[in-house]
This record gives C-alpha cells, sequence and structure tokens, in this order.
C-alpha cells in the first residue's frame, strides 16, 4: 500500500518581497557605493593623488637615475657624454655667436656667462622635450601598472636635473680656469635650481598631457624651443644688446622677465663675479618665484585632470 505523502505547495513570493533586498530600480552607482567598489581607473581626488605621488617618491628618483645611466650605455665613452654634450655645444655657440657674430663685445668673462647660459638653457629644453614624450613614450608601463601618471614627467625632469648636476662640475671648472673666485653667492645656486626645477617640472606635465593626446607635438616642439632660446639671451647679453636699439621699454622688460632668461640672469649672478645685480631685472626672484608657482601648480592641476585617459584610447 503506497504511502501518500501531503506536500504543502510553493509558496510564490510578492514582488515586495523580491526587491526587498536588493530594489529593482536600483542604479548600478548605488550597487558600487553599497559595496564599496570603486571606478576602474578613476581619478583620484586632488590630496589623495598628492599622498600617491609622494609615496612612490622613491620610485620616481630610482626611475630618473636609471633612465640617465642607460642615456650613454651603449656609447663607449659611457657617462662622459654626460659632461662632452654640452660643452660641445658651448663650443659651438661661442663660434658662431662669440667669434663670427661678435656677441661677446661688452660682456666680460664671456666664455662662463656663455657656458652658464647654455648649462641652465639646456635643463630646460630637455625637461620639456621629454615630458613631451613621457606618457606617449612609457605607453606600456601606464597601460601595465596603477601609479599616479605624473611620477613620469617628474622623474624625466629629475634626471634632467641630475644631468645638469654632473654638467655643473665642468662649470665649476670653467669658471676657475677663467679667474672667476669662488664666493659667498655660489650658495644661490640651490633656490635658482629649485625654482627652475619647479617651473620645468609643471611645464613638462603640461606637454606631457598634451603630448599623450597629439603626438605629433614633439615634432614641433624642437622648432618652438630653438626659438625661444634665441630670444632667452642664452648667447647675448639681452640688457646690453636691446638698450642700442630702438625698441619700446616693455619689449625689453617682456624679454628680461621670460623665465628661462630669468633662471639663466639668476645662475649668472650666483657664479660670475663680473655679472652684477644691476643687469637683473627688477624684482627677479619674485618673477622667477611666480613663473615657478604659475608653472608648478597649473601644470600639475592640468595633468591631474586627465589623470584617468592616460594610456586608453
Amino acid at each position: 500500500m503506497s504511502q501518500v505523502l501531503d506536500t504543502p505547495p510553493p509558496v510564490s513570493a510578492s514582488p515586495a518581497d523580491k526587491t526587498a533586498g536588493h530594489p529593482a530600480d536600483e542604479t548600478s552607482e548605488a550597487l558600487a557605493a553599497r559595496y564599496g567598489l570603486n571606478v576602474s581607473g578613476a581619478r583620484p581626488s586632488l590630496p589623495d593623488y598628492i599622498r600617491q605621488l609622494w609615496a612612490r617618491r622613491h620610485f620616481i628618483t630610482a626611475f630618473a637615475t636609471a633612465r640617465l645611466t642607460a642615456q650613454y650605455s651603449q656609447a663607449k665613452l659611457g657617462q662622459v657624454w654626460q659632461v662632452a654634450t654640452p660643452l660641445l655645444n658651448a663650443a659651438v655657440y661661442y663660434f658662431i655667436f662669440g667669434v663670427l657674430m661678435g656677441t661677446s663685445r661688452g660682456i666680460p668673462d664671456y666664455i662662463p656667462f656663455l657656458v652658464t647660459g647654455v648649462f641652465v638653457w639646456t635643463f630646460t629644453q630637455s625637461s620639456i622635450m621629454s615630458g613631451t614624450k613621457a606618457i606617449s613614450g612609457s605607453i606600456g608601463l601606464v597601460r601595465a601598472l596603477h601609479f599616479p601618471r605624473a611620477a613620469l614627467p617628474v622623474s624625466y625632469c629629475l634626471q634632467q636635473l641630475q644631468q645638469l648636476l654632473f654638467s655643473m662640475c665642468a662649470l665649476v671648472v670653467i669658471l676657475l680656469a677663467f679667474g672667476v673666485p669662488v664666493s659667498a653667492s655660489w650658495l644661490l645656486i640651490v633656490p635658482a635650481l629649485t625654482l627652475q626645477f619647479v617651473f620645468n617640472a609643471g611645464v613638462a606635465m603640461i606637454m606631457a598631457r598634451m603630448g599623450a593626446k597629439f603626438p605629433d607635438i614633439s615634432q614641433l616642439m624642437p622648432f618652438l624651443l630653438r626659438t625661444w632660446m634665441y630670444i632667452s639671451g642664452v648667447m647675448w647679453s639681452i640688457e646690453k644688446v636691446l638698450k642700442h636699439q630702438d625698441l619700446p621699454h616693455w619689449v625689453l622688460v617682456a624679454l628680461q622677465s621670460n623665465p628661462a632668461a630669468v633662471y639663466i640672469d639668476l645662475m649668472r649672478f650666483a657664479l660670475i663675479d663680473s655679472f652684477h645685480a644691476g643687469q637683473l631685472p627688477p624684482h627677479v626672484w619674485a618673477v622667477a618665484t611666480g613663473w615657478a608657482l604659475l608653472a608648478g601648480v597649473g601644470g600639475f592641476l592640468y595633468f591631474w585632470k586627465a589623470e584617468e585617459t592616460y594610456g586608453r584610447g
């Protein structure tokens, strides 16, 4: 005799019961917020971004040093080119401008004047050029690892600063060889280079964002930088040349206040005894600080605004 088991019919859940735990109209953003999920690759807040960048300061330094070491690894003379390259540039400029064009007339200690200008300008030029390719040239690293992308242009500028410090060893020898005495004003090198580094890093971050979106800009930059060099008094004295020209006073002020000329003049004032304070533009330290803050802070914010777009597309 078979036993019949009476089982209760299944109870269907009401619509209210179905949506009690997960409302049907709950958005994906609300679900993500409920479970603590974040958008992949989202731009962090500015304070968080600064903290992340500071936490990777050792990576930035190591990356810059590794790139500097590898820069001339294929050359037989190796790291000697770190000093030889800017010296050869200075020699070429001396022959063309100092000898053939006669811009050395009326400028005491012209060779220290020229070499200082070339070295300081090369720091700015190389920082901006390398910054232009900071993202586009490291796209594999950008796509493979998660880190604040500002670390790349900053590390490229740090690499150029290390390059300049190597060159400064040769510059000191040149200064001493041409009778320029060591003085307390040499201590001004530290604040001058600090301000220039902040300025260079800011401009490099601007160019890194632009270069990430428009890679062809790296082909245009050499022409713009060459023009900037010629109007920045690298090979000639802005004050001595333009005071004999029939030009409005504002032209002289604009040329003397352009950031490349400001940082070059500060280094010349710090290093060369014959380059006196009267040759500096008015309020030169305030101008140098203003350029550093404008480019440094503005460039950092401009770069951070597009943080989530780097490496995509």
